[in-house]
C-alpha cells in the first residue's frame, strides 16, 4: 500500500489518481550510450512546420537527460511502424533488411515472435540494431518512441479516514518470458523504488473523477467483488462508509494464497469484529481444490438476494 502526503483536491470513492512514470537512471544512461548523445546537452524544441504543438509539459529548454527520463518511452513494446521509421536511417545492410521485413506485411508474425510474444522493449530493440541506432538523427527521436503515458490507479482511501493523503494499492510488475531479463512494469517498479528516507519525493500524480459510483444514501447496502488489488476502490468506499457509521457493506475478496495476497487482512478483520462488514474469503491455493469467488458468491447466494431483492442493494464489481 502506497501512501502520499499532499496538497490536493477533493476526490471520493471510486475515483482514480494519474500517476506520470519515469525510466531509471541506467536506462537512460543505456539509451544515451546506444545513441552516442550526451545526457548533459540543453536542446531548444522548434516546430519544423507552423502550427505544429510542441510537446506539452516539456522543458524549454531542456538536456537528453530529461527528455529521456520524462519523455521517452524506451520501456513499451515497439510497434510496426518503429521499424519501418528505423530501416531509414539505417547504413547497415543487414540491420536494414531485417528492419525492412519486421515492416513488411510479411513479417508480421516474425515481429511478433521477436517483440510482442517475449514482451521485448523499445531499449532492447534497439541494442539488436547497434549499426542504425547509432545513425538515428536526434531531431527524429520524437517521431520514433512515444511519450510515456501516465499510469490509472484506484484511489485506496477516503478523504474521511486519511485527510490529505491519498493511498493506492498496487503490485509491482514483475514477470519472466523467453528473454534472461525478467520483465518490469515501469510505473510499478519505479514506485517502488522510491525512498521518502532518503530526501524530498517528487511524484506527479492528478485526480481523476471515476466511473464507479458508490450510493448517495449511506443507508442503501453495497455488495463488493475485488479480487486481488481489484478491492481498491472498495476500499475507499468502506473507509468512507464507516466513518458515516453505515454498517450494511459486504465485501467478497479473492487470491492465490492468504500468508501472501490477502491484502488489507488486518484491516479487513478489525471491521468484522466491529460489526462494520461483512466479509467473504476464497484463497485458491490454499486447498488441493481450486476455490475462488464465484464460489463464495454462489455458498452465500440467499443473502446477496436478500440484499438485493429486499434492501435495493448496489453490486459492484473491480479487478
Amino acid at each position: 500500500m502506497l501512501s502520499r502526503s499532499c496538497c490536493i483536491c477533493r476526490f471520493s470513492a471510486g475515483d482514480v489518481v494519474m500517476i506520470q512514470p519515469q525510466n531509471c537512471p541506467e536506462d537512460v544512461q543505456q539509451f544515451c550510450q546506444l545513441l552516442r548523445l550526451d545526457p548533459d546537452k540543453c536542446f531548444l524544441l522548434k516546430p519544423t512546420e507552423p502550427g505544429t504543438a510542441l510537446p506539452a509539459h516539456l522543458l524549454q529548454p531542456c538536456t537528453i537527460r530529461h527528455l529521456v527520463t520524462h519523455y521517452l518511452d524506451i520501456s513499451c513494446v515497439p510497434r510496426r511502424s518503429f521499424f519501418e521509421l528505423l530501416s531509414h536511417f539505417s547504413t547497415n545492410e543487414l540491420e536494414r533488411e531485417k528492419l525492412q521485413e519486421f515492416s513488411s506485411a510479411q513479417g508480421q508474425e516474425e515481429l511478433y515472435s521477436y517483440c510482442n510474444r517475449p514482451r521485448r522493449t523499445t531499449l532492447e530493440a534497439l541494442w539488436d540494431f547497434p549499426h542504425t541506432t547509432s545513425a538515428i538523427p536526434p531531431e527524429y527521436l520524437l517521431d520514433l518512441i512515444p511519450r510515456i503515458r501516465p499510469r490509472a490507479f484506484s484511489i485506496a482511501s477516503s478523504m474521511l479516514a486519511h485527510p490529505g493523503r491519498i493511498q493506492i494499492l498496487m503490485a509491482v510488475v514483475r514477470y519472466k518470458t523467453r528473454l534472461s531479463k525478467p520483465r518490469c512494469g515501469l510505473c510499478s517498479t519505479w514506485l517502488a523504488s522510491l525512498n521518502p528516507e532518503q530526501g524530498d519525493v517528487r511524484v506527479p500524480l492528478w485526480v481523476k473523477k471515476g466511473g464507479m459510483k458508490f450510493p448517495a444514501d449511506p443507508d442503501t447496502p453495497v455488495i463488493m467483488i475485488g479480487p486481488g488489488t481489484g478491492v481498491a476502490p472498495f476500499r475507499a468506499a468502506i473507509q468512507e462508509r464507516v466513518a458515516q457509521g453505515q454498517k450494511g457493506n459486504c465485501l467478497f475478496f479473492g487470491c492465490r494464497q492468504k500468508s501472501k495476497d490477502f491484502y488489507c487482512q488486518a484491516e479487513w478483520e478489525e471491521l468484522v469484529t466491529k460489526g462494520f462488514l461483512m466479509l467473504f474469503t476464497a484463497f485458491s491455493r490454499d486447498q488441493e481444490e481450486k476455490v475462488y469467488v464465484q464460489h463464495r458468491i454462489r455458498e452465500n447466494g440467499q443473502l446477496l438476494w436478500e440484499l438485493l431483492n429486499g434492501q435495493s442493494a448496489h453490486i459492484y464489481l473491480a479487478g
